[in-house]
């Protein structure tokens, strides 16, 4: 863009520009200012102690967790042992072999009286409930001991027990599946993916960088800025969940979330900088340049993407709150970065960001490569819109038709990590043998008013509800009751996986049949479905509930933005279009490859017949927001060239191909950094990956190159007249 500042004209200055231009003549405070915040949010972290802000699960079982949380004391951790033959044989109580592990296995843990309680055995008079229906395995039960400070120290007790009885019985299968060894198992896997996206995500942008500048000084200062954003993301969330609830399992997306936009930001305006240098301007004027336009994309872009955001809000659930807080205050803290610091630090750099540089990439040449390559395609798409726009639109309905019979699951811990996780296996074997006793639901029972929940009416309804179980009914042994102060819980396995149809329809008539022709008939007292398979079912049901009022209000909130921008309803309503045609071709192939089981060898996942229940809204709420960067970019130069007095064609041909360079680099970028998923142990994380990635691909190629100037074209001059009213200085 060669137009001088001059051009603004007197009436007003861009805020996006003023706030470089103070950055400039005080570049020393703003990089001080920007390592103070780092320093003194990582310090607070540190120093503020406390327990995390715990979530609250919609409906019915968030009814259960939340009377649960009422009690004086908690729901007591409790583990199943299965005992089991390792080569096929007879029944469990015809199997001395069988008897002999399960007895040592219980003499074992009852030894260890500090750190479990309540051992039952399967070869007691009382442990019928513990021989599973076909009679081949047997489960030892027990409740890892209290206090909550030695519950750590207990489990891992009982667990050198249950190694050690294994030990002993080489030709039994002795393996442990409960509450604590999944969850550990999940806490694990969640450690190792954070760091894995550490150790992978951070070369793979420093070498993509480095392709694209060539310099190793420009490449740092991308990288130093995100890498301390993030720094102080981190630390301002472990702050923020002390008061609200924040996933933890989320740190991952955040993580490359952060690293995506922190460089993508931190690279529109380096690039935009360095072209205005090359092309013969001063150091001032570029950097007003550059704040004036990337500047003010990176501004539009994370307004965008935290206003999107702003949607999941509508679900009113937990998980989606603290998803929208993490993220928005990652994009807050990547726009600071790009627009407050950035500036300084080119200030006081100047020609030396051109510094080290690397032999073979020479100045502009990766740029130039992609420019012609975009610009040959750009000009035969403007000559042959409606055949080639139309082939475009062709491969991405094809590409969107799987999602037409797309099933919205929840993956159990069984279906999320792969078998090879020793926690996943032996539930597994568990839930084959005791359908549902892996992750039981747990049904709260407590007095209406408030006294502690025990009469001989409700132990009559426990047991009218424990002869209701049965190998061919929905719900299954053993059932577990418990104190937990002044509430009972009952822990009932339900058929199923939980989260399959099976699942659901045990689920359902265990709320709507069993438990009110039992429980429900005695006075006074009142009861709640929660655990795992319940909380699935109502995530899942609240999640199809409120999505149309997303896609309304992000639908909505991207028009009126566009057309704020441009002044062009024609531009706008194509933008949007354009966005989904993108998203739902991606989730037509996330569709295709998790739920039809396709490409699991290679990507290393055991399909489970559906994808899950989130996903399609979030890629469509984060997606939305991201996309628009590239899409102002590029319309912002195509509105340049017209401003210019190029006709039509050549204006679109012209302003792919001055954009093509920054959109190129930035997409290749985040595409990397969301491949980094896929090499991810969850299935959850997969999926998000190759729908985030698929989608990046899609919109930066066969949407932005070949798309949006066949749309264009075939719109006309007249859907620009009142976008090109706007002054020259107050371009994008």
């Amino acid at each position: 863009m060669g137009e001088s500042m001059s051009s603004v004209g007197a009436d007003r200055v861009a805020l996006v520009e003023r706030i470089a231009a103070w950055s400039v003549r005080n570049r020393w405070r703003a990089i001080g200012g920007w390592l103070v915040f780092v320093v003194v949010t990582v310090a607070l972290s540190v120093l503020v102690q406390g327990a995390d802000a715990r979530a609250t699960d919609p409906g019915e079982s968030g009814r259960a967790q939340t009377t649960l949380d009422a009690q004086g004391s908690y729901d007591a951790i409790r583990e199943n042992v299965l005992v089991q033959a390792r080569a096929p044989g007879g029944a469990f109580v015809d199997s001395p072999p069988l008897r002999a592990a399960a007895d040592d296995l219980v003499n074992s843990l009852r030894a260890r009286e500090n750190a479990v309680a309540e051992v039952r055995s399967p070869t007691a008079p009382d442990g019928g409930d513990l021989i599973s229906a076909d009679g081949r395995s047997a489960l030892v039960a027990f409740r890892v001991a209290e206090p909550v400070e030695r519950v750590r120290a207990n489990f891992a007790g009982a667990a050198a027990v249950v190694d050690a009885v294994a030990a002993r019985h080489p030709d039994v299968r002795v393996v442990m599946a409960g509450d604590r060894s999944l969850t550990s198992a999940v806490d694990a896997t969640v450690k190792a993916d954070l760091a894995r996206s550490h150790l992978l995500s951070a070369p793979v942008v420093v070498l993509i960088l480095v392709v694209v500048f060539g310099s190793l000084v420009a490449v740092g200062i991308p990288v130093l800025l995100t890498v301390t954003g993030l720094a102080a993301t981190f630390s301002l969330l472990a702050l923020i969940g002390k008061v609200m609830p924040i996933n933890s399992a989320s740190s991952s997306l955040i993580l490359l979330i952060g690293i995506a936009i922190g460089v993508d930001y931190s690279l529109f305006s380096l690039r935009r900088y360095r072209e205005e240098r090359h092309a013969g301007r001063d150091r001032d004027a570029a950097l007003r340049i550059t704040a004036r336009t990337s500047g003010h994309v990176v501004v539009v872009s994370g307004l965008t993407v935290v206003l999107c955001l702003v949607g999941l809000l509508i679900t009113g659930l937990d998980a989606f709150r603290g998803a929208t807080v993490a993220t928005a205050v990652v994009v807050g803290v990547s726009v600071t970065g790009a627009v407050v610091v950035l500036p300084a630090i080119l200030s006081l750099l100047g020609d030396r960001v051109d510094r080290w540089r690397v032999p073979f990439l020479g100045r502009g040449r990766v740029a130039a490569r992609e420019s012609r390559v975009w610009s040959r395609i750009a000009h035969r798409v403007v000559r042959r819109p409606l055949l080639l726009g139309g082939a475009a639109v062709a491969v991405l309905v094809v590409l969107a038709l799987p999602a037409l019979g797309m099933r919205l699951q929840d993956a159990a811990v069984v279906n999320s990590l792969p078998r090879e996780v020793a926690a996943v296996d032996n539930a597994i074997r568990l839930q084959e043998a005791f359908p549902g006793s892996a992750a039981p639901t747990r049904v709260v029972v407590w007095n209406r008013d408030g006294s502690p929940v025990d009469s001989p009416r409700l132990r009559e309804a426990v047991a009218e509800l424990r002869s209701c179980a049965g190998a061919d009914q929905p719900i299954h042994e053993p059932i577990a009751v418990a104190a937990v102060d002044r509430a009972l819980v009952i822990r009932v396995p339900v058929s199923g996986s939980g989260t399959d149809d099976t699942t659901v329809r045990a689920l359902e008539r265990l709320r709507a049949e069993l438990l009110p022709a039992t429980i429900g008939r005695v006075d006074g007292v009142d009861f709640a479905v929660g655990g795992k398979a319940a909380q699935t079912h109502d995530f899942t049901e609240r999640v199809a509930e409120r999505t149309p009022w997303v896609f309304a209000f992000v639908l909505v909130l991207a028009f009126a933005l566009l057309a704020a921008v441009f002044r062009s309803v024609a531009i706008s309503l194509v933008s949007i279009v354009l966005n989904l045609l993108a998203i739902a071709a991606a989730c037509g192939v996330v569709t295709w490859i998790f739920q039809d089981g396709n490409l699991s060898a290679l990507l290393g996942f055991t399909p489970y017949g559906g994808v899950m229940d989130w996903l399609p809204l979030f890629v469509f709420v984060v997606l939305f927001g991201l996309s628009m960067d590239y899409h102002i970019f590029i319309l912002s130069r195509i509105r340049e060239r017209l401003g210019t007095g190029d006709l039509l064609r050549a204006a679109i041909v012209g302003g792919i191909e001055s954009s093509a360079g920054v959109v190129t680099s930035a997409a290749v970028i985040m595409t990397a950094v969301f491949a980094v998923f896929v090499t991810l142990t969850s299935i959850e994380n997969k999926q998000l990956g190759v729908g985030m990635g698929m989608a990046v691909i899609l919109d930066a190629t066969i949407v932005r190159g070949v798309l949006l100037p066949a749309t264009l074209s075939l719109l006309g001059d007249g859907a620009w007249k009142r976008a090109l009213r706007r002054k020259a200085g107050t371009a994008v």
